[in-house]
């Protein structure tokens, strides 16, 4: 059997393109939460899950308009947050990142998202869907795990505003990466958040 994790990047907030981490959504980004919803119609989920923070949660109440049946519940372990430090591997280009993070950041972001993959990468008895509506790092964090990759390699995964990612968990072989920030519900012009703009 199997255990779907559908991750999903909030949708855009107000001032994103000023750098601020979290706010409402602006109406683009309500209208990318109503495009995914509408793309996660048909998949019976078992539980919905969001980061307590604006974005996330103003996400998951579109998503809740549109699909009646789910009820999305706040999780402190999707909060956006720091999964790691520097490390010995890491490239050097990465280092300069962490300039203005502090070291409890950092322990608070390792604990975190081991709490997080101990409540979710987990083998169900039954075919199982949860839905997790987070943030890029978050996300990142989920994709190295997939991968066993190193630790840093979550700062090298960007993922779109309300983008899905789809992961599969199985008890006898290693989780997969179904598939990785997936924009066909978004029209070009709705496909935020990304470092690079997206070609036409």
């Amino acid at each position: 059997m199997s255990h779907y994790l559908y991750l999903v990047r909030h949708g855009e907030h107000q001032d994103a393109e000023h750098g601020l981490r979290d706010g409402k959504l602006s109406e683009r980004g309500k209208r990318q939460a109503t495009l995914v919803a509408d793309r996660l119609g048909g998949v019976p989920f078992d539980g919905v899950y969001h980061s307590p923070l604006d974005a996330p949660s103003e996400t998951a109440a579109f998503l809740a308009q549109r699909l009646p049946s789910i009820q999305p519940e706040p999780s402190t372990l999707l909060f956006d947050c720091i999964p790691s430090g520097p490390t010995p591997d890491m490239p050097h280009a990465y280092h300069g990142w962490y300039g203005g993070v502090t070291e409890e950041e950092i322990v608070a972001g390792q604990a975190q998202m081991g709490d997080a993959v101990a409540e979710w990468f987990t083998p169900a008895r039954d075919d199982r869907h949860d839905l997790l509506i987070t943030h890029n790092a978050v996300i990142g964090w989920f994709v190295r795990e997939a991968f066993q990759a190193p630790e840093w390699r979550w700062m090298g995964t960007n993922v779109a505003h309300t983008a899905l990612t789809i992961i599969r968990i199985r008890s006898a072989k290693p989780a997969e990466v179904v598939t990785l920030n997936d924009l066909a519900h978004l029209p070009v012009e709705l496909r935020t958040g990304l470092p690079v703009d997206q070609p036409v």
